[in-house]
């Protein structure tokens, strides 16, 4: 066996699929008219366009599963570029550890062998300060200087509580003013106004970075910052309230998926509150696809159908569809297609970020040498 170096196991960097760089039309036209999972994922890319055609309709795109580290960051980051997306609501995996990792300059990695027969044993990456996620390594020691940017982030704000949205808008600043030549999910949602939703937020190096900066604030007798989840979902329903017609893209599922779909419940509640009915003042969303390798005879969320959905009232079954199928294979065709296709030719972008009023606390780090700017 040989010895394996951690220089040899992080030398081959994985790549990011370039959805401009191909024409995925012609193999969805040919899905079409085939079965299984290759139709169900051409009725997905006809729904996507129609979708974007649909110039009222506000995307909100979801991501789960560990996206961003198998090679769909660029992809997603055309979607933004060309105001194909409104708005995310993602894991923190997908955008702290691995969009604003690879935002600050570093990488994932391809590792070798297969997941199956490795020739390296998870207790000698464990040795080496490598991370695995199946197929793919992370350098530890990078991660934990992620973890300490998002301190030095957080340290920033006057203390109080914030969504999650409030926190990334400051990562996406930060690095346009620190790493502006690095592409990024975060860094380009904040150039498009595209607010990011982290509902789990210190599920990721997130976490690690709020837990040091409370704990160093409380030792050191100041004010703390905190995740706000309620204003995360109350800043969501803003978004449905805001926008009749919306429409979902699902990578995945997870949190991030009922937290989208329960949008229109909680605009229901406050339409109602206001004197409305609970159910039918508010529309459903109207366009949905979900792409999975979940399940649905489990009951569990993830692989639940969208037709379930309808039943509680969160999405509409007129344009819905599900794609049973791995993303890293399947995304990309649908994206290059919608792409190529050009139904968002005529599509502004929302800008859903400047519905939310700029409240003192939160730090800008633009042309300002100040440590804080009242926003």
């Amino acid at each position: 066996m040989p010895k394996w170096t951690k220089k040899d196991l992080l030398s081959r960097p994985v790549e990011h699929v370039d959805i401009t760089s191909f024409d995925a039309r012609p193999i969805i036209d040919a899905y079409r008219e085939m079965a299984y999972s290759s139709r169900t994922l051409a009725q997905a890319a006809d729904i996507y366009s129609r979708m974007l055609a649909d110039t009222d309709c506000g995307v909100i795109l979801t991501l789960a599963g560990s996206l961003i580290s198998a090679g769909l960051k660029d992809a997603i980051i055309t979607l933004l570029e060309h105001n194909m997306v409104d708005a995310i609501v993602s894991t923190g995996a997908n955008i702290v550890d691995q969009d604003f990792f690879e935002g600050l300059g570093f990488q994932h990695y391809i590792a070798p062998g297969s997941p199956e027969a490795p020739p390296v044993d998870d207790m000698t990456l464990r040795n080496l300060m490598i991370d695995r996620i199946y197929d793919t390594y992370i350098d530890e020691d990078d991660l934990r200087e992620c973890d300490a940017t998002t301190h030095r982030i957080f340290d920033e704000f006057e203390p109080g509580a914030y969504s999650s949205r409030e926190f990334i808008e400051a990562m996406g600043a930060y690095l346009a003013k620190n790493h502006p030549k690095n592409r990024s999910i975060v860094k380009t949602a904040h150039a498009k106004r595209v607010p990011i939703f982290v509902p789990a937020f210190s599920d990721c190096s997130a976490g690690f970075g709020i837990v040091l900066q409370q704990t160093e604030a409380i030792e050191e007798g100041r004010g703390q910052v905190a995740f706000d989840s309620g204003k995360d979902f109350r800043e969501l329903t803003d978004i449905k309230l805001a926008c009749k017609d919306t429409g979902l893209l699902m990578l995945g599922g997870g949190v991030p998926k009922n937290f989208a779909q329960d949008i229109v419940v909680a605009a229901e509640l406050l339409n109602e509150r206001k004197g409305g009915k609970a159910r039918g003042d508010i529309g459903m969303h109207k366009y949905a696809i979900q792409m999975t390798v979940a399940d649905s005879r489990d009951g569990a969320l993830s692989g639940s159908t969208l037709r379930e959905a309808c039943s509680w009232g969160k999405v509409d079954v007129v344009h819905e569809q599900m794609v049973f199928g791995e993303l890293s294979a399947l995304f990309p065709i649908l994206a290059s297609d919608a792409f190529h296709r050009r139904a968002w030719k005529n599509r502004k972008g929302f800008k859903f970020a400047d519905l939310f009023e700029k409240g003192n606390g939160v730090p800008q780090y633009g042309a300002s040498t100040k440590k804080r700017v009242a926003r």
